[in-house]
């Protein structure tokens, strides 16, 4: 579709009803501070362009392990809104974001998505769970699948399997129809999909095939189409948060010091100078799955980016922290055991991962009280049942002296258990990030935002800042897990933001 096609498209802007200016101002949203105007002067005529067809732009962060969105309105776009209306949530964890789950029915037909699908499953009989498919991180599958097409499946909790394709397209389909209800019930007005321009975020390091796949799932769950394709945008993870970054203030923004991280944050709260022209910066994407990095260079007067070096990172996440926990509990209970409970008992094995996941957000460099974690009743039975004695005398018997019995039915482990199944994880990517320091593209890095999900924990904070104290400053943003998701909505709104990228791969050519 050409800009002049979505201009005949969308709907004429003389004609927008008021009611799609934005309600920042209601609902208390202070919106962001432009470091610049981030349109040129020759850049003007495709925003306008933009504005004339598109009414809204919606951002879809679709994670590893928790997904949102956001959206801004092309004529109040300095007000970028959250959704908030999630329902269920686990205490003292923010639900504006949803877990990545999906919950088909017995027959393959979709069910529901995020905590509703989660809780579902959750209060289902053990016996029907083992009926229903279930799937959670699905979307590592794109990044470490070498032969991905359209027919790859996926493999439910219970072992059935499923188009990729489709579980995708249900779960984008999730977000298109909860974010549109969600625009007419905030302006009082009906919102048709050709209203909006959308904008989903994937890893920079995925190749080239992943990313193709995520625009086929949204052409499946009638987000755009092969004919309109203009109307979706695949963004990078980490350019979206370097775009975010970008714009931020002081007051928007803590530097990490040598101190230790108080509650994830250093007391230090003063930056000195923002980010000036010819400024470069590291951005680090820290996620549920993968790590991306991206080196930028900033362009004024204009704010332009300029790609300094090609993206790279690895499958970093903070998935891995789960799979050393998993690895312990086969340590502990033995890997058959895992292996037949997480089959015979889906629902249960959900239960207890997302019981580790409460007390992983605990973890912090220097805690001294234990972290208890609750395993859950049919695991306690299980066991008994599968070795003929019970979990207590599984861990008295156990090599694992750092995991004890809780007589109230939890496991207890003291602080440098926990500390250690991040240790791998954070390893490499503070190893990645030496190495990068290492190449001359990536010379005279003034900042580094530390950004996503996992960004959040302590312990990793404290690694990256102990590490790379002396190089350069150590930034998070105070809305860390949000900083793709707002990006992202920038990016919809002016696309021409990036202006030079490195390409992955290099050609070479030969005079015969």
């Amino acid at each position: 579709m050409s800009e002049k096609e979505s201009v005949t498209e969308g709907p004429p802007a003389d004609n927008v009803s008021s009611a799609f200016s934005s309600p920042a101002k209601s609902l208390g949203d202070p919106g962001i501070t432009p470091l610049s105007p981030s349109i040129s002067t020759k850049d003007s005529d495709q925003a306008v362009s933009l504005h004339q067809a598109y009414v809204v732009v919606i951002a879809i962060d679709f994670g590893t392990t928790s997904s949102g969105y956001a959206y801004s309105f092309t004529r109040d776009s300095e007000s970028i809104h959250i959704m908030r209306r999630w329902e269920g949530g686990d205490p003292g964890v923010s639900n504006q974001k949803t877990p990545t789950t999906i919950l088909l029915t017995p027959e393959g037909t979709y069910h529901s998505f995020g905590y509703a699908a989660r809780d579902f499953y959750h209060d289902l009989d053990p016996n029907d769970s083992k009926q229903w498919l279930y799937f959670e991180k699905f979307k590592m599958k794109l990044h470490t699948s070498s032969s991905l097409t359209i027919e790859t499946d996926l493999e439910a909790a219970n072992g059935k399997k499923v188009k990729a394709l489709e579980i995708f397209a249900f779960a984008l389909e999730f977000f298109k129809d909860h974010a549109l209800q969600e625009l007419s019930d905030q302006t009082g007005t009906k919102f048709d999909n050709a209203d909006v321009r959308w904008v989903i975020t994937v890893p920079a390091i995925w190749k080239q095939p992943a990313k193709q796949f995520m625009r086929h799932a949204a052409y499946k769950a009638a987000l755009a189409s092969p004919e309109f394709p203009e109307q979706l945008i695949i963004a990078l993870e980490p350019e979206a948060a370097s775009i975010y970054c970008r714009k931020l203030r002081l007051h928007q923004m803590i530097e990490l010091s040598g101190k230790e991280a108080v509650n994830g944050y250093s007391p230090t709260e003063t930056m000195g100078s923002g980010i000036t022209h010819g400024d470069r910066y590291l951005v680090v994407d820290c996620g549920g799955g993968t790590v991306d990095l991206t080196v930028h260079e900033i362009k004024l007067p204009e704010g332009h980016l300029k790609e300094l070096y090609k993206a790279s990172g690895g499958p970093y996440g903070s998935i891995g922290v789960d799979y050393e926990f998993e690895k312990l509990l086969c340590k502990i209970f033995g890997e058959d055991f895992i292996d037949q409970f997480k089959i015979k008992r889906p629902a249960a094995w959900v239960d207890l991962m997302i019981a580790f996941e409460s007390r992983k957000r605990a973890a912090a460099p220097g805690r001294i009280n234990p972290l208890n974690i609750n395993l859950p009743f049919s695991f306690i039975d299980y066991y008994k049942k599968f070795r003929g004695h019970s979990v207590e005398h599984a861990l008295r018997k156990s090599s694992v002296n750092f995991v004890k019995w809780s007589s109230q039915g939890m496991l207890r482990m003291n602080p440098d258990a926990m500390n250690a199944l991040f240790k791998p994880t954070v390893d490499h990517i503070v190893q990645h990030l030496s190495d990068l320091f290492q190449k001359p593209e990536v010379s005279g890095i003034k900042f580094l935002f530390l950004v996503g999900g996992f960004a959040e924990s302590p312990l990793l904070q404290q690694a990256v800042q102990s590490s790379l104290s002396e190089t350069c400053r150590v930034i998070i943003p105070h809305d860390v897990g949000l900083t793709i998701l707002k990006g992202a909505v920038l990016f919809g709104l002016d696309p021409t933001v990036i202006k030079v990228r490195r390409s992955p791969l290099t050609y070479g050519v030969g005079v015969l």
